[in-house]
């Protein structure tokens, strides 16, 4: 509940002079922000600008870094050009990786409070504080400047007047209030000063009366039951993957699957299907699909295989390619993959093969399908040797990801997809890498960040892609944690009861990390970051937290020589130079590497 200060005037303190209450404000703080919250026009710059030199803790206006965000674009044009939802969006993910760098003092926008999310973030983070104005004092400051997108319109006052009615009973939300008044700035900055000296022992006491949920045990409550009643969400992408003749889109969005039917006749006219599926996603989602066929007049047949890495095996693959033929599927008909990695490697691995080359359709059902192995064509299967050994490269017509199927999985596998999600800003992107560490909750249980995650992830994928499509050169990057977790897998006899391929990506990419570092190439920070993001999500890190782990540092070598990035019999890895700095290191010495996992093993 916020609490109002009726303060009066106090005289700001002499050039140089001594303020006892600097020291209490930055002790009460205990290493948190200050944010500044309210509506256009109340002065959250100015005075939180002034506020911050006093107090000495950098100033940051979230508009500004917005307007960076955006390469420069003012609000208003954001707005014009991509509407207001669209800077919604935008504006929570910049408040969320601000807060997420360090103790600021931070000016929101008038409406960012207005997120429940970024309320919960900067009440987990920060200290709010609203500066409460007066309609006509509002009035009097907006008017100097024609740059308030939300104000143009044939009555300025009436519009602002019903903003701050809607917007009130939200900002009341806030920790503190001061009321912001025609006074002069260093007024209002004493004022400030002395409500969060006055407040902050009772926040304090409140906040550790409650303290913040333990963010892996909040996911079991949240995962499925806030997806399920999310309304509308009806937004879309498309990720487009330049490969001239071979090029495809990748859709991404929610009720696709409804729509699949339409979707592939519109690529494919008068094909017919195999629907290449498992036992779980044809007992959840089958009937969809088949009645997306039906009603589009799409003839098709079904197969379906086990779950599992089992079933991506020379003897599964035989039999998928003898029910095709038995099918009559023609070569310009089309294979279906429907399920998840397995089945879309298998699926794409025999239409490859099945005819000397058929074509096919994704539509990936899990994380981890839809943001890595649906996507560049990539296909194959396993051999007692080592995984994805035997393969080739054969691109989809279309790719179908879609969101809503991953409200049946479980929490464990949609945490697998999420580590190859955190790949994606470890690989070149620190700034998606930011926005997973500052609301990684969101991707779990919003299907609009669910969108938003995919679309970036493919998008870095179908940009190399494009670039290297049979991975002579830069796609091995794709491969960060995968050298790693690749033996991992091997060495567990693929048991996904065990260990299942994100969580051996995500111990891979801990392991990389750990080993950049120690090899000087990336700071043990960076290393400790990445560790520590993904075991927040509940994932494991290390090589020990495998379910009944015996192998030794000479296995899991052996069982790297057996990597796809080998040449010459020497070691090839994906290392780190930093957060989204990754490159290809070529001839990694083994000594090195045994040492490592030595190291590694003894980990307490």
């Amino acid at each position: 509940m916020t609490r109002t200060q009726t303060l009066g005037a106090t005289p700001a303190p002499a050039p140089g002079g001594g303020d006892d209450r600097i020291a209490a404000i930055r002790d009460g703080l205990r290493g948190r922000a200050l944010v500044f919250v309210g509506m256009m026009g109340s002065g959250k710059s100015a005075i939180g600008q002034r506020l911050a030199a006093r107090v000495g803790l950098p100033f940051v206006d979230a508009d500004a870094a917005i307007v960076e965000a955006a390469a420069g674009m003012t609000i208003p044009e954001i707005f014009a050009k991509y509407g207001e939802s669209y800077f919604r969006d935008g504006e929570r993910r910049v408040i969320m990786r601000l807060l997420n760098a360090g103790q600021i003092v931070l000016a929101t926008g008038g409406g960012a409070f207005m997120d429940p999310r970024t309320r919960e973030r900067i009440s987990e983070r920060a200290v709010s504080i609203w500066l409460d104005a007066d309609l006509k004092t509002l009035m009097k400051r907006v008017r100097r400047k024609n740059d308030r997108p939300l104000l143009h319109t044939e009555d300025p006052e009436e519009t602002l007047r019903q903003l701050l009615e809607k917007r009130r009973p939200l900002y009341e939300l806030a920790d503190i209030r001061v009321e912001s008044r025609d006074e002069p700035q260093d007024v209002m900055v004493e004022e400030t000063l002395a409500a969060l000296a006055a407040e902050l022992p009772r926040i304090d006491a409140t906040r550790r009366a409650a303290q913040k949920k333990d963010f892996t045990k909040a996911m079991t409550h949240l995962h499925l039951e806030r997806a399920q009643t999310e309304q509308g969400a009806t937004h879309r992408e498309t990720v487009h993957v330049a490969l001239g003749g071979r090029s495809y889109d990748i859709l991404i969005g929610s009720h696709l699957l409804e729509e699949a039917g339409e979707h592939i006749k519109r690529v494919a006219p008068g094909a017919a299907c195999a629907i290449v599926t498992d036992e779980n996603v044809a007992r959840l989602h089958l009937p969809t699909l088949e009645e997306s066929l039906k009603k589009a007049g799409v003839r098709y047949a079904t197969i379906v295989v086990k779950p599992g890495e089992q079933s991506k095996s020379l003897a599964t693959f035989g039999r998928v390619c003898d029910e095709v033929l038995a099918a009559k599927i023609e070569r310009r008909d089309l294979i279906v993959a429907f399920g998840g990695g397995v089945v879309g490697d298998l699926a794409g691995y025999v239409a490859a093969s099945v005819r000397r080359g058929s074509r096919f359709v994704q539509i990936p059902t899990t994380l981890l399908s839809q943001v890595d192995s649906s996507v560049g064509g990539k296909t194959g299967i396993n051999s007692a040797y080592g995984k994805n050994l035997i393969g080739a490269f054969h691109q989809p017509l279309l790719v179908l990801a879609d969101v809503d199927v991953l409200r049946t999985l479980s929490l464990r596998e949609f945490r697998a997809g999420y580590a190859e999600v955190v790949k994606y800003g470890l690989i070149g992107d620190k700034r998606f890498f930011e926005w997973l560490e500052a609301d990684a909750e969101a991707v779990f249980h919003s299907r609009a960040e669910q969108i938003c995650a995919v679309a970036v992830s493919c998008e870095t994928k179908a940009t190399i892609v494009a670039r290297d499509e049979t991975e002579q050169g830069d796609r091995a990057l794709l491969n960060l944690g995968h050298t790693f977790g690749h033996a991992f897998e091997l060495l567990t006899n693929y048991d996904s009861e065990r260990l299942v391929h994100g969580e051996g990506v995500a111990i891979g990419m801990a392991c990389a990390a750990r080993f950049s570092a120690r090899l000087g190439l990336c700071s043990t920070d960076d290393a400790d970051r990445v560790a520590r993001h993904l075991h927040g999500v509940g994932l494991p890190t290390e090589i020990r937290q495998i379910p009944g782990w015996s192998g030794d540092a000479q296995a899991i070598l052996a069982a790297m020589y057996q990597d796809k990035k080998v040449e010459g019999g020497a070691l090839t890895f994906i290392l780190m130079r930093g957060i989204g700095e990754a490159f290809i290191a070529k001839s990694v010495e083994p000594a090195e590497v045994l040492s490592f996992l030595n190291d590694e093993l003894a980990r307490a």
